[in-house]
């Protein structure tokens, strides 16, 4: 039963949408990616300054989202900033990123670290039915109901944080495992390429700080909720962030963390034994479920814009007497377990990072924009630092974006087709959707 011209109604409130930012960004980078950067910075401090600078950058794109979101309200992110800033092909182009790499890789990303979370825990546990059947579970949830999906999303967005902040304050009290190696600052390795593309990895872990823009017809007092959510919600994973990090870095000497993609699992066995690691671990693999929920709640909002703007995407559009976007949320998943099946871990997020920043990046200047072009638009919350905090999250932008280029190659590359293909695809769709309104 699918209906094409229901439009869903607020029912979603500060908290929910505060939720929704949190459990986006809470999941698999913070639990996944000091591995990486352990093996490329191989310091404490530079460590903790990349995370303390991703958290800048992550702040400082959800106040310009916020000012965005009560500017020009709209549910599609960047999809509808980009399309209502600049031009409907740019808006296209965000919209099918997103339902590439915004939130079907990070799904898939996210469905693998609990698959080997789980695995962890239980080492007989099959990881990839593990997380192909988590994205199957969790999608059916989101299709039946928008208010059950809300229910599941902020029951499990309350756990995570209880859970976090008890891993947080025992792994704290509880005497290092080994000494903090704090050594002098490098500031050429924070000036470094290895810095740069760290950076990525990073900001792929912040990344869901824009979440509740995705869902924006769907909160009460959007004007007000949003900005808010963004900011706090961003603020609150910040703190959390930079303190797990100070949990690792005390729990598990750097050479043991290079390159380990189960962090929080190596730093639990190590503090507290083998039982009590196992114990912590299936814990982390419940975190995860909520951030793999929180992507497939928000994901398919985009594609049901492009479906009602594109007539050759009107099926997209499609909703459930429900009013969820069962077509959309259907495509998504399938897209997710294919990549689940055939993408290896750390490709996938070098290759969500870099095409994100690209997106971002633009939405974020449209900012800039829209004050020069619109100034007399209903702007309740202003960006904070204007015009410095745009200008900067723009810069690091570019400058992860190009070392990148150079240093991961292939995966910037891919990047780069998955928008050629969105351009060539948006030339069909357009010429589709003029045919269409000729004839009407």
């Amino acid at each position: 039963m699918i209906n094409q011209k229901l439009n869903p109604k607020p029912v979603l409130g500060f908290f929910s949408a505060m939720a929704i930012v949190v459990a986006s960004m809470i999941g698999t980078g913070i639990f996944t990616t000091t591995g990486f950067l352990v093996n490329d910075l191989n310091a404490v401090i530079p460590i903790m300054i990349i995370w303390l600078v991703g958290g800048f950058l992550a702040l400082c794109g959800a106040w310009a989202y916020g000012e965005l979101s009560a500017a020009i309200p709209r549910s599609g992110g960047e999809y509808h900033f980009l399309s209502r800033i600049y031009h409907p092909l740019l808006g296209f182009l965000a919209g099918w990123i997103s339902l590439i790499v915004g939130f079907s890789a990070p799904i898939a990303a996210a469905a693998i670290a609990f698959g080997k979370y789980s695995a962890a825990v239980l080492p007989s546990f099959p990881t990839l039915v593990g997380a192909v059947g988590l994205i199957i579970l969790l999608s059916i949830a989101h299709i039946t109901d928008v208010k059950l999906g809300s229910y599941v999303q902020n029951f499990f967005t309350v756990l995570k944080v209880v859970l976090i902040c008890i891993f947080i304050i025992g792994g704290l009290r509880h005497p290092p495992a080994v000494p903090l190696q704090i050594t002098s600052p490098n500031w050429q390795v924070m000036l470094s390429p290895a810095f740069a593309t760290g950076l990525i990895f990073v900001f792929f872990a912040y990344s869901g700080w824009n979440g509740a823009t995705y869902i924006i017809d769907e909160v009460k007092q959007p004007r007000k909720n949003i900005p808010l959510a963004l900011f706090f919600g961003t603020a609150l994973v910040m703190l959390l962030y930079l303190l797990l990090n100070l949990v690792f870095l005390r729990a598990v000497p750097l050479s043991e963390l290079s390159g380990t993609i189960e962090v929080g699992h190596l730093a639990a066995t190590s503090l507290f034994g083998t039982a009590t690691g196992k114990l912590i671990s299936s814990l982390i693999a419940i975190v995860l479920i909520s951030s793999v929920s929180a992507m497939i709640m928000t994901g398919p909002r985009v594609y049901h814009a492009i479906g009602q703007d594109f007539p050759i995407f009107k099926k997209l559009s499609g909703e459930s007497t429900r009013g969820t976007p069962l077509i959309a949320i259907s495509l998504q998943a399938i897209i997710a377990i294919v990549m689940v099946i055939t993408a290896s871990f750390d490709i996938l997020l070098n290759y969500i990072g870099f095409t994100l920043s690209i997106s971002t990046g633009l939405t974020v200047a449209g900012v800039i924009v829209l004050r020069n072009r619109e100034p007399d638009l209903k702007r309740p919350y202003h960006t904070w630092g204007y015009p410095v905090t745009p200008v900067l999250f723009i810069l690091l932008s570019l400058w992860m974006v190009m070392h990148n280029l150079f240093i991961r190659p292939l995966e910037s590359i891919a990047g780069i087709v998955t928008i050629g293909i969105g351009i060539i695809i948006y030339i069909v769709a357009n010429r589709s959707k003029i045919a269409s309104n000729i004839k009407g």
